[in-house]
Formats: C-alpha cells, sequence, structure tokens
C-alpha cells in the first residue's frame, strides 16, 4: 500500500529542481559569451592598431578591426582610432548579448591596444 502512495515523488522532486538546473546552465553559456565577446574585443582591437601604424593607408583601421572579429560580435562594437604621440591607440567596445530572457543587463567590454607609430625618414 505504501508504494502507490509514493509513486511519482521523484518526478515531481526533478520538475522542482529543472528551474534551477536551466538558470545555472545559462549562467555558463552567458559567462562563456562574456569571455569570447573580450578575447574578441582584444583581438579587433590589435589588428585596428596594426592597421592604423602602416605607412600604407590602404586599410582602415575600423575596417581592419571589424574584419578580425566573429560577425555577430562585429555587429556589436564600437572601434575607436586615436593617434598621438608617436603612438596609435584603437580602443573597441562591445555589447555583451544576453542569452537570459527578459534580461539584458550585462553592459560592454572594452579592449585598447596601442602599438608605436613607424619613425619618419628624413
Amino acid at each position: 500500500m505504501r508504494k502507490q502512495r509514493d509513486r511519482g515523488q521523484v518526478a515531481v522532486e526533478y520538475l522542482g529542481f529543472l528551474p534551477i538546473l536551466l538558470l545555472v546552465a545559462l549562467a555558463g553559456i552567458q559567462l562563456g559569451i562574456v569571455a569570447y565577446a573580450a578575447q574578441q574585443a582584444g583581438t579587433g582591437a590589435r589588428a585596428a592598431a596594426r592597421a592604423g601604424t602602416l605607412d600604407e593607408a590602404t586599410l582602415d583601421p575600423q575596417r581592419a578591426g571589424r574584419a578580425a572579429m566573429s560577425d555577430w560580435v562585429a555587429e556589436r562594437s564600437r572601434i575607436s582610432p586615436s593617434e598621438g604621440s608617436g603612438e596609435f591607440t584603437a580602443t573597441v567596445t562591445v555589447r555583451i548579448p544576453s542569452v537570459v530572457p527578459f534580461w539584458d543587463g550585462f553592459g560592454s567590454v572594452t579592449r585598447s591596444a596601442t602599438l608605436p607609430l613607424p619613425e619618419e625618414d628624413e
């Protein structure tokens, strides 16, 4: 008689714990996206700074930075090149996308790269 009263207890406990498991999984995925966005921002900043230090003006630093990043990250990025005092700095800011529904408060990540400008021949 006792076995029939306890039937389905495991299923009810599993259903109660399932939202917690899903939240932990989404948090793990979100952390991976944050790390990937930061890595891509660094790659874009280095590529933009490298293009800005070239003597040839064939490649725009902003286009070089976007080309070095994944398409979905490049769409969410802003590249700010600046030149001064013998060096070129490129700053890339990427808005972090959210995988958690109804929560878009993850902000953005910013990375910069600075390279020396080539010395001009006299």
